[in-house]
């Protein structure tokens, strides 16, 4: 019989000890999860600022999560839209800023899990510069050097689709939209 309680009273502990971890764990969560949800505001808009500098407000596009119109002065300047593409090492997340001529401004990559000293080099102003001024048309991941297209990162071709193949899709949905709109 002594068995039998001790695997009882193993099991009323481990179960004791959960639910108490469990009750820790979502008074955590319930506590900063406000904190996060504004931080997460605040880099969004902040990384908004930094694609266009030069706006003055930033509205909600009205059906499109996370899509903003960039207003100068009550004036369009650009649009902001969310886009994301399978890379090498899983989902990278990006904020694309596009003028008015659907021409691309820059853009930000929110989150990666791309080869560290590899493929984050996607994030870097050297690879990101190529896309400036750029359209839809010229969204084509290249090795050898082309002014008109995007050269590929040395040894994170992978990513260097990935981040182009957003970008374009990016772009696509833009136009589809704006198609539908007039």
């Amino acid at each position: 019989m002594p068995k039998n309680n001790g695997i009882l009273q193993i099991t009323l502990n481990l179960t004791l000890a959960s639910l108490i971890s469990g009750a820790v764990l979502a008074s955590v969560y319930f506590i900063t999860a406000p904190f996060a949800e504004k931080q997460r505001v605040n880099f969004k808009n902040q990384t908004m600022k930094e694609l266009i500098a030069s706006v003055t407000n930033f509205k909600p596009i009205k059906g499109k999560e996370d899509w903003f119109l960039a207003e100068k002065e009550g004036r369009k300047i650009g649009t902001i839209i969310p886009s994301e593409a399978k890379g090498y090492g899983g989902a990278i997340k990006i904020l694309i800023a596009v003028d008015t001529n659907n021409t691309i401004m820059d853009f930000k990559i929110l989150s990666h899990n791309e080869t560290p000293g590899l493929g984050d080099q996607a994030a870097l102003p050297g690879f990101r510069n190529q896309f400036r001024g750029k359209t839809i048309t010229n969204m084509e991941v290249v090795k050898k050097h082309d002014e008109n297209k995007i050269d590929a990162i040395t040894g994170a071709t992978i990513t260097s689709r990935a981040v182009t193949k957003a970008v374009k899709e990016g772009l696509e949905r833009l136009e589809e939209w704006e198609g539908l709109k007039e």
